[in-house]
């Protein structure tokens, strides 16, 4: 009787180990299609929404290729374990570029801040403290509206910022606008994009100038809107070629609803464009939302930089907004800042 009773009880603890295992596998094969999706979406350019919200949760899918390595791993699943080595090069080769940063700076540093204050709803005296502890010399605005304008002046941001370009909103996100340390000339508006989007020509001292854009893309979602969002992001980078072709330097600060695993966004990069935050090895800051009770998720307010060298860039709370700023010190050639 004894004898049955052990072996019975070995055979069930082989089949449960079995089983076991068979389910471990499972989870890993899972956590590793997730991988793959999420390596596939960072690379794909189509504007199907499903992709776009896959390119939108690429990071978090891709840890999926981690969690694979781990399982097959301890159940010594060998033909798993040498495909999520492969898919783990592959996502960590996407993300890689956010932390090595590079490129040699020259000249003197600039202060640039890109703030989305959601419909004007972002604590002024927040915004102005930002911009006063940091020294920011320009300021970009999003989501800017009528009364914010008049709050903002009110918490002193003309006094420290005293030239503007402003086109604000009686209400809703359509509206945009630049602050400045330094006169601002040229002054241009964009009618093609749902959201204002401005341009600026910055007077540095000692006869440097730089072009200064901001703009708000119309977000992908809900879905009706993808389309357009891809085509925004599309007409931004004529914009930005246009604006190079005139301007030694240009800076690009903009809520761009969409974030370095958008294939989209990338496009605006290269031939000399960088993410500043790719550029100065800051890695992925991310700034959306922030009216949750967990952390933001995604990165998508972002300052793109063209003949200058960002040298850091961090993100900065902008309490009752549902985005964090983001910040950047970006050394201009040719600029000698004055005293």
């Amino acid at each position: 009787m004894t004898v049955a009773i052990d072996e019975a009880r070995r055979t069930g603890s082989d089949t449960a180990r079995r089983w076991g295992r068979r389910g471990a596998v499972a989870v890993g094969w899972t956590a590793l299609a997730g991988a793959a999706v999420g390596v596939a979406a960072h690379w794909i350019a189509a504007t199907s929404p499903l992709v776009v919200v896959a390119a939108s949760a690429a990071p978090y899918l891709m840890v999926g290729a981690v969690v694979a390595l781990l399982v097959f791993l301890a159940v010594r699943h060998w033909a798993g374990l040498a495909v999520a080595t492969v898919v783990a090069v592959a996502a960590a080769s996407t993300q890689v570029p956010l932390y090595v940063g590079g490129g040699a700076a020259e000249g003197d540093e600039i202060v640039v801040m890109q703030a989305n204050i959601e419909f004007g709803k972002g604590d002024p005296d927040a915004v102005v403290a930002q911009v006063r502890s940091r020294e920011v010399d320009l300021l970009a605005v999003d989501e800017l509206t009528v009364d914010a304008v008049e709050a903002l002046a009110a918490a002193g941001l003309d006094d420290l910022l005293p030239h503007r370009y402003v086109r604000p909103a009686a209400s809703g996100a359509d509206g945009t606008g630049m602050w400045s340390r330094f006169p601002l000339v040229e002054q241009v508006e964009y009618p093609d994009f749902v959201m204002v989007a401005l341009s600026a020509r910055v007077m540095l001292p000692g006869d440097r100038s730089l072009t200064m854009f901001a703009a708000h893309p119309l977000p992908p979602w809900p879905r009706h809107q993808t389309p357009i969002w891809a085509d925004e992001l599309s007409r931004l980078h004529g914009v930005l070629d246009s604006l190079r072709s005139e301007s030694d330097t240009v800076l690009m600060a903009a809520d761009f609803n969409a974030t370095w695993d958008h294939a989209q966004f990338r496009a605006l990069l290269g031939d000399g464009v960088r993410d500043a935050a790719e550029q100065a090895g800051a890695g992925v800051l991310r700034t959306y939302p922030t009216d949750r009770s967990t952390p933001p998720l995604l990165s998508i307010d972002r300052i793109l930089v063209s003949g200058a060298t960002a040298t850091a860039v961090d993100a900065v709370d902008l309490p009752g907004a549902d985005h964090r700023g983001v910040v950047a010190r970006i050394a201009v050639p040719g600029y000698a800042a004055a005293g």
